[in-house]
């Protein structure tokens, strides 16, 4: 994270229709085939793309993109924000949304930073000339949401924003700067919008944390909004205990920001207790459904939590920075309701 150190997804349509019989040549070249220990080379996988062209990319980033094959149109649109150190294929292998876009069916983009933008490779939310909306990396990152958007006739308000550590702080100023984009997001061991506009300030943010009330917090992302007045993103927040590069304060005020721009309670609706060692706390809003949820992770250090192996709340792979515990991507997936 140091940026100076290491609606419901429409139904699929299906016609059946009586199968042609196969021409005498087909039925030759099958039997062919099957002497010579042939088989039909199978239909080509969906994989992760660069994308040129997306828009004028004030912010000097990469677009890349994975794309269930057969999506259908009106189909949600996830964006995913790597943290520092990393790019888009690392994020991509390890972070398990792959699998939940294949099976839910949404696609996902991947924006990338660089050396050449930043030493260590991390988003700059902290430079206001690129967290700031219609500005910089936040302004390309928003061409990137218009581009696969309209690339892949996906449902615009059902896009979400995602990321870890200076991804995650990134998510929080894209989640505060374009509220009318994104329908949620969630921020992996980030900071609240907001908190820093130099770079030392960042590192206080970073590792002391920033103490705020609610209200300006709150604050914060209707000024960064442009008068936006709702509705708000739902807003999941995901933290490690033993985070000794972003201080776990963070996650408390995020969810003070978040609930006091939602005019909700900071005392949780409810609690649980998760695998993993997590704790998740649901704060609902006036109609009772969740507006911003908490995860904190007990003994989980800096990076994203992932849970490698097969079954539906499995997902991802374990590397730096992606820590064995509890599938977060599903969890995030659930609370958007990607499952629909």
């Amino acid at each position: 994270m140091n940026p100076t150190s290491p609606p419901s997804r429409p139904r699929r349509s299906w016609r059946l229709t009586r199968p042609r019989p196969a021409s005498p040549a087909a039925l030759v070249l099958s039997l062919i085939a099957l002497i010579l220990g042939l088989s039909p080379a199978p239909a080509r996988a969906a994989s992760l793309q660069e994308i040129t062209g997306f828009g004028s990319n004030p912010g000097n980033l990469r677009m890349f993109q994975y794309v269930p094959d057969n999506l259908p149109s009106g189909a949600p649109l996830v964006v995913a924000l790597h943290g520092c150190t990393q790019n888009a294929s690392d994020y991509y292998g390890h972070s398990g949304w792959p699998k939940y876009a294949d099976m839910y069916g949404f696609a996902l983009v991947f924006p990338q930073t660089t050396s050449s933008n930043n030493l260590n490779s991390c988003f700059n939310w902290y430079q206001p000339s690129d967290y700031t909306r219609d500005r910089g990396e936040a302004l390309s990152i928003k061409q990137m949401v218009d581009s696969a958007t309209s690339r892949h006739g996906s449902d615009p308000s059902r896009v979400y924003i995602t990321g870890l550590s200076a991804g995650g702080a990134m998510t929080s100023a894209m989640l505060a700067g374009y509220p009318d984009v994104f329908a949620g997001g969630a921020i992996d061991s980030g900071v609240p919008a907001g908190c820093a506009t130099t770079l030392s300030s960042a590192l206080t943010c970073q590792y002391s944390g920033v103490n705020k009330t609610p209200q300006q917090w709150g604050d914060a992302v209707r000024s960064a909004s442009g008068g936006w007045g709702g509705p708000w993103p739902r807003v999941a927040i995901w933290q490690g205990t033993a985070d000794f590069t972003v201080n776990p304060s963070n996650a408390t005020e995020e969810r003070d920001q978040w609930t006091n721009v939602w005019g909700i309670s900071q005392t949780p609706s409810s609690t649980r207790t998760l695998t993993g060692g997590t704790t998740q706390a649901v704060y609902n809003d006036a109609n009772g459904r969740p507006a911003v949820e908490t995860f904190s992770v007990s003994g989980m250090g800096h990076g994203l939590a992932v849970n490698p192996g097969s079954g539906i709340d499995q997902c991802g792979s374990t590397g730096t920075y992606y820590l064995n515990s509890i599938c977060s991507s599903y969890w995030t997936a659930m609370f958007w309701g990607l499952d629909t």
